[in-house]
């Protein structure tokens, strides 16, 4: 078989399209911005129709891009961010604007179902944390101060199961999404009366569709999304996948073995996970969720304590850089890089705690920076924002993991694996080997094996993965800063504990 594999992305803010050959080479990408609607405070939300032409815009630029044509596409899967609410009519007309898994205004709701043992009685079932940005939160929310929507409302989806709706006119919802929302039994992979009894939400359990598998034929491209993109009407359109499962699948890791490999995503959030053979069920974790290959689950922990905080820093603090090194057709993470290499880990004690969108440990704690002096130079800053988010999914790690195993490897994801310096850094103050694989756009990428399976191009998940996955660069880790990086990441705990 030969052609091409199209996976789309759809993040919280962007939207990445990636054609593959079935080796895994990345032909092509491209990009689409989606602005956030925030009418009120903690109310984040996207345009439906923006959404869909953005979506239509990606598409037709790919294939551009790529120089191909329609025809040699031989499958497509869409990953997106997870939770949030895509809630439309029974004509598929969104019935309100997109809610975004960034949303909070329904933080009350999650306290009091941790303060009335709600969350606890849950937990056994769902395996993972409750958190605002969750349907089960949004969807009690809406009961509460917007009724006649949910009214209004015959199907939820999740982000990418409504951009397959789009695609196809079929309404599913894929197994990996549906069981990182609270709102699935992920010990026996099915709806559970249970859960939707204990949240409250028993009349609303008919607006969720038939659960599908990541690699099941989902429906195919209809006449006008064809004719608006340049796909073939009738490619096929697979279940897709989950952002985090995208990501995972798109660095090799496909199952679970006797010493885990560690996969980490430098993105908005600090994702930092593995796969088990047997569901993980701990009320200090994050989330366990299913995986695309059955008989595995893929154990969690995050917050938005990542590299968020570091595109902060550059739009705040090196916006006339960013702007003119863009016209010479360079990036201002080179400046970041080399503020890195001219700086070293004893030159500075400065502590950044990075929870400008969030803690990871208590929410009454907001970014800050700690030691500053007159004598540290921007450089010095720039050292500080990187360790403090490498602190931050430190702090996650050791959450997963009492001690890290013998043998224990990474491999990093994410936009942080495009520098050097800072996967350096990562191995540095871990202290295991960290690898990197190629391409950019790794939910695209993770998406396209999905897609590559569905149409019969690889016999299962294993088989994309040892066909499309390349290992890019191993980067050791320094012995000599264990001991100077121990001693920075114990100031960095120690500093939560007295702010708390």
């Amino acid at each position: 078989m030969s052609g091409y594999l199209l996976g789309l992305d759809n993040g919280s803010t962007v939207i990445k399209a990636g054609i593959f050959d079935l080796d895994g080479s990345e032909i092509a990408v491209a990009r689409a911005n989606v602005d956030v609607l925030s009418p009120h405070v903690g109310h984040y939300q996207r345009n439906l129709d923006d959404l869909r032409e953005s979506n239509i815009q990606v598409i037709k630029d790919v294939i551009t891009k790529a120089g191909i044509s329609g025809s040699d596409i031989l499958g497509v899967a869409i990953t997106g961010h997870g939770n949030g609410a895509y809630l439309v009519d029974s004509n598929g007309r969104p019935t309100i604007d997109g809610i975004s898994s960034a949303d909070s205004r329904a933080n009350d709701i999650v306290q009091e179902w941790y303060n009335n043992g709600t969350a606890k009685k849950i937990l056994p079932y769902t395996l993972q944390s409750l958190w605002a940005g969750q349907p089960p939160a949004i969807i009690t929310w809406l009961k509460k101060n917007e009724p006649d929507v949910l009214k209004e409302t015959r199907w939820f989806m999740s982000a990418k199961d409504y951009i397959r709706y789009l695609l196809t006119g079929e309404i599913y919802i894929e197994r990996t999404d549906i069981s990182g929302m609270s709102l699935y039994n992920v010990v026996e992979d099915r709806y559970d009366d249970r859960i939707f009894s204990m949240l409250g939400l028993s009349e609303y359990k008919h607006i969720f569709p038939e659960v599908k598998d990541s690699c099941d034929i989902c429906g195919r491209i209809v006449p006008d999304i064809a004719a608006a993109t340049g796909l073939v009407e009738g490619t096929p359109v697979a279940g897709g996948i989950f952002d985090i499962q995208a990501a995972i699948l798109a660095t090799g890791i496909v199952e679970a073995t006797e010493k885990p490999k560690l996969n980490i995503i430098v993105g908005t959030w600090s994702i930092n996970q593995y796969l088990t053979e047997t569901p993980k069920e701990d009320e200090h974790l994050f989330m366990t969720s299913l995986c695309a290959k059955k008989g595995n689950w893929l154990t969690t922990e995050g917050s938005a304590t990542s590299a968020s905080n570091l595109e902060w820093f550059v739009s705040t603090f090196l916006q006339l850089e960013k702007e003119v090194l863009k016209q010479e057709g360079n990036s201002v993470y080179e400046i970041c890089n080399s503020a890195i290499s001219n700086t070293s880990a004893e030159d500075t004690d400065i502590i950044f705690l990075p929870f400008l969108y969030g803690s990871n440990t208590d929410s009454s704690i907001n970014g800050t920076f700690l030691n500053l002096r007159m004598r540290h130079k921007r450089d010095h800053v720039i050292r500080a924002v990187y360790e403090g988010i490498v602190f931050s999914h430190k702090y996650h790690i050791d959450k997963l993991f009492e001690e890290y195993p013998d043998g224990l490897e990474v491999v990093l994801a994410g936009g942080g694996a495009n520098s050097r310096q800072w996967v350096q850094m990562f191995a540095d103050i871990l202290q295991v080997p960290v690898e990197t694989t190629e391409g950019c756009e790794l939910g695209a990428l993770g998406a396209a094996m999905v897609a590559g399976v569905s149409v019969g191009a690889f016999d299962d998940i294993a088989d994309a993965a040892d066909r499309m996955v390349h290992v890019k660069e191993r980067f050791e880790p320094n012995i000599g800063l264990k001991d100077v990086y121990a001693q920075k990441y114990l100031k960095y705990l120690n500093y939560i504990e007295k702010l708390s």
